[in-house]
């Protein structure tokens, strides 16, 4: 068995270092990876905490320069959580299609959007659907006793 501290030799990109995209970065990187978290405000990298051991990139993850620093063309897996939706859908594609990434996940907050591009192949995640599903099956579920 590898030990996590050996690594996997697996590198991972995170585009966003909010408090998904930060807490999915050390998730990753307490499984042994080696990641690269880019954000356009340096102070977010904070998040990550002093024992984070990977790459912090400032700036705008729809740039070349900015993912080549990132190890894209290096990376198995790409993570994409910005605030942004259009970024979102965006730089997964450039992941997918220009760097042949198979890994890529994306956030997309508006629930119409993530079916559509889960149905053209994407791995979205719509938290807006999550909380939509689990707050109406609290009410039913619990309504459903009384």
């Amino acid at each position: 068995m590898l030990d996590a501290s050996q690594g996997t030799g697996r590198h991972a990109v995170v585009v966003g270092c909010g408090r998904v995209g930060s807490a999915v970065t050390l998730r990753l990187q307490a499984a042994g990876w080696d990641v690269a978290v880019i954000d356009e405000r340096a102070e977010t990298f904070q998040r990550l905490g002093e024992g984070f051991t990977g790459i912090t990139v400032e700036g705008h993850a729809l740039d070349t320069p900015t993912l080549v620093e990132a190890g894209i063309d290096r990376a198995d897996a790409v993570v994409v959580a910005t605030n942004g939706d259009n970024t979102n859908i965006v730089c997964a594609q450039i992941a997918q299609k220009r760097y042949g990434i198979g890994c890529v996940v994306v956030r997309i907050l508006d629930p119409a959007r993530a079916a559509l591009y889960a149905e053209l192949g994407m791995r979205t995640v719509c938290p807006t659907t999550a909380a939509i599903d689990i707050l109406s099956d609290s009410v039913m579920s619990h309504t459903a006793v009384i």
